[in-house]
């Protein structure tokens, strides 16, 4: 399995164990599964795609391979990259013996000439003719919009329904899609496992209902309860401006929204439903519109959403090992350090540090966050909409607002590292200790690493509002804690 940290696959892998299945991944940083409940059932090879030293081992010994993985968003040499790891993990696979391979691909019109076709989608089908051409049987299943709570499909259209009761929209929405539920990609990619040796060939999967996107919309609103929405369309908004516009109202950042409304330019709809005759359909599938909104949105609000779009890192975002000293060698290292006193338990001061951000907010100057929030917007960042996954529980892993989880000790430490376009390397730690009497003390670290001379003048033109917005947080995190025992659900929550 590859792509196990991302939306697909970390939803998969549950649904292959409890089949029968025994399941390795191959995943770039191990770490980000360590808190995933299914951890502790599967074995982990770290290793990437692009690299036939890795991916040999984890090919040894299997029978079916997924190939869960695509450079969406990447730069402009994501199609260059799509194509050497689907190239390594083909040949590698072939070597190794492996009886099946299985992609989930994009659904390509009809008609359209692949060289026409929108970068995204063009990269897709030709993952799919590589991996066909492997010399292993492969199932190549191609899919339009996935309807399921956290993908990115689903946030973009429940974002602009539920935001703007009014749009002036482009050309797209009258584009005919034919939509599918997560649960049918789910049931279809474990089915596709027990395929005859003699399949090897592509196959469209879809919903029951082909509708426009102006329909989606519409029919979500009245999933949703909410009035019906006034849809203006016109012909102005290219592409780039539409991904900008999405990006500017939905957490769907510009980078990721470019490629989805590029694919909406053609219509997507099945062209044969050959698949059931080797995965039958079980009664009540595959799952209409209306429910699949439903089922969705019954997640969203239960908070029990297994994983996201942004389950996966973004392309783009900055990354880098964690200084762990002043004295890192890495280069010059800007820290501010926060440090009070509770007089509460320490479960308590924990529940908030682990609840902070989403809709819990960020403990100081809101306006600050805000406008950082905007402005990360404005330059193509994933700005403070990402929000969480879990209103109390943070994983590994986790995209948190404009930050990611990138360690938590539970009930001790929360260590996140930055996702805004920066001219750096930042990261914000809190931690709690056990202080006498019952007491805890919370203590808070930002750092920050600069790149050149801009990063430099970035620190020093932000540090006068240091004070305000650390040391305002670190206040409002001691007095929400003791808010939090006074109502008597520091303790219990944890229960």
């Amino acid at each position: 399995m590859t792509g196990a940290s991302g939306y697909i696959g970390g939803r998969l892998v549950p649904e292959l164990l409890d089949a029968g299945y025994r399941v390795r991944c191959l995943v770039r940083t191990p770490r980000k599964l360590r808190d995933q409940p299914w951890a502790g059932r599967v074995e982990v090879i770290q290793g990437d795609v692009t690299d036939a030293g890795s991916v040999a081992p984890a090919m040894a010994g299997a029978d079916v391979a997924y190939y869960l993985v695509h450079a969406l968003g990447a730069g402009r040499d994501f199609e260059r990259t799509d194509r050497q790891a689907a190239r390594v993990f083909g040949e590698q696979a072939r070597r190794a013996g492996v009886g099946r391979l299985i992609y989930l691909g994009g659904l390509t019109p009809a008609g359209v000439p692949e060289r026409e076709l929108s970068p995204h989608l063009r990269s897709r089908a030709e993952v799919g003719h590589i991996l066909l051409g492997s010399g292993v049987p492969t199932a190549v299943l191609r899919a339009a919009v996935i309807i399921g709570s956290g993908s990115a499909s689903f946030e973009m259209l429940r974002y602009l329904t539920e935001r703007l009761p009014v749009m002036i929209t482009p050309r797209w929405v009258h584009t005919h899609i034919q939509p599918i539920a997560v649960r049918d990609v789910l049931r279809v990619l474990v089915g596709c496992a027990g395929l005859p040796p003699d399949v090897s060939r592509a196959f469209d999967i879809g919903g029951p209902e082909v509708l426009t996107y102006l329909e989606m919309m519409q029919r979500y609103a009245a999933v949703a309860g909410l009035p019906r929405r006034l849809i203006v369309p016109v012909p102005v908004l290219t592409p780039g401006l539409s991904s900008q516009w999405v990006g500017l109202v939905t957490p769907v950042p510009a980078s990721i929204a470019r490629p989805l409304t590029e694919s909406l330019r053609h219509e997507v709809v099945c062209r044969e439903q050959d698949i059931e005759r080797y995965v039958p359909s079980p009664p009540g599938h595959p799952v209409g519109f209306d429910r699949a909104v439903a089922l969705a949105l019954q997640r969203v609000r239960d908070a029990q959403v297994a994983t996201r779009w942004s389950s996966a890192s973004v392309p783009g975002a900055p990354s880098g090992p964690l200084p762990t000293d002043p004295e890192w060698a890495g280069g010059s290292l800007y820290t501010d350090v926060r440090q009070r006193h509770a007089d509460v338990a320490p479960e308590a001061l924990w529940d908030v540090v682990e609840s902070i951000g989403g809709e819990n907010g960020w403990y100081s100057f809101p306006l600050a966050w805000a406008v950082r929030g905007w402005l990360d917007r404005l330059v193509g960042g994933v700005g403070l909409r990402r929000g969480r996954r879990d209103a109390r529980r943070l994983r590994v892993g986790d995209s948190l607002d404009f930050w990611r989880v990138e360690e938590i000790e539970r009930g001790r430490l929360l260590r996140l590292r930055a996702e805004m376009r920066l001219p750096g390397l930042a990261w914000l730690e809190m931690c709690v200790d056990e202080e006498g009497a019952g007491g805890a003390r919370y203590r808070q670290r930002a750092l920050f690493h600069p790149h050149g001379l801009l990063g430099q003048l970035y620190w020093w033109s932000v540090s006068p509002f240091h004070a305000i917005v650390f040391g305002g947080m670190a206040r409002n995190i001691v007095r929400a804690a003791g808010r939090t025992q006074k109502r008597g659900t520091g303790s219990k929550r944890r229960a």
